[in-house]
């Protein structure tokens, strides 16, 4: 039933500067794959492969990124080297890649308003460009498969620490099984103490088209832009959203600290030189 999804990927990446003065901050690599990679590969492995990324100023290396390059190609044929060829291939013909670009920065919800022509009337899932999943199910399958069972927009959530609620869209509600809430409010970047639980937006939403309307009616909100978080509260006034606290680990790249954790983590789980790589940080922390 979830044929589409959408890539939020306009963000300034103010918090990378210098480097994403000219880098989209969705291209800033995981060792060798950038980010948003890992994110379009989610949505290919839920069975997704009608995706709309949504991009700004400055972002044109993403659709490079997926695109073909002739001359590398031709370059990597010569030198027979076929294994890299063949990804190159497979980089650019993975899934059905469409871009618009959002004008101003004008927050999250209005991001996802640029995707309603697209999307028509269809439920389609929404994945951020700078959150990687980890996890043995795709997190968006896992919310597809809850959409498939209650119906209604779908939030992926996780546990947070009670004293950082206030860095994240929190939500609360009626737990309805070990994974899934009934949702009764949402609340963006609550004050500490204030919170209706330690529960955390986790960056992947099945929407239904309804939102784009909810949207439409959204005053700007914290930060002077229209929040997903305030649009999804009015929806919730007009139908059921459920959360589904994530199987897996999510890395957030929209920051330095978890950026190096995250290159860290998976440099540990590449075969080809986690043995050495642990012994040198091994090694440095001996130090």
């Amino acid at each position: 039933m979830i044929r589409k999804a959408v890539i939020p990927a306009a963000g300034l990446g103010t918090r990378f500067l210098p480097a994403t003065k000219s880098m989209p901050k969705e291209m800033l690599p995981i060792i060798d794959i950038p980010t948003i990679q890992y994110v379009v590969q989610e949505a290919v492995d839920s069975g997704i492969e009608d995706i709309l990324i949504i991009s700004g100023k400055g972002k044109r290396a993403i659709e490079d990124h997926f695109d073909r390059n002739f001359e590398l190609e031709a370059r990597l044929e010569e030198k027979e080297d076929q294994a890299w060829h063949t990804e190159m291939r497979r980089l650019a013909d993975m899934a059905n890649i469409h871009f618009v670009r959002q004008k101003e920065a004008n927050g999250l919800g209005d991001a996802i308003y640029y995707a309603r022509h697209h999307v028509g009337d269809e439920p389609f899932a929404v994945l951020l460009g700078d959150t990687i999943m980890d996890s043995v199910i795709p997190v968006t399958q896992q919310l597809m498969d809850t959409f498939e069972q209650y119906g209604g927009s779908v939030i992926a959530v996780e546990e947070v620490p009670a004293d950082k609620v206030d860095r994240y869209g929190i939500v609360g509600g009626d737990t309805l099984s070990d994974t899934i809430l009934e949702l009764k409010t949402l609340v963006e970047k609550p004050a500490v103490g204030t919170a209706p639980s330690n529960l955390a937006i986790a960056g992947r939403y099945i929407l239904t088209p309804d939102i784009f309307q909810t949207i439409s009616q959204t005053p700007k909100g914290k930060g002077g832009e229209i929040q997903l978080t305030d649009s999804l509260l009015l929806l919730l006034r007009r139908e059921n959203i459920h959360a589904h606290r994530i199987e897996g680990q999510r890395h957030d790249i929209g920051n330095k600290l978890d950026f190096l954790k995250t290159t860290v983590t998976f440099a540990l789980k590449r075969k080809e030189f986690s043995e050495p790589f642990r012994e040198f940080l091994m090694e440095l922390l001996a130090k």
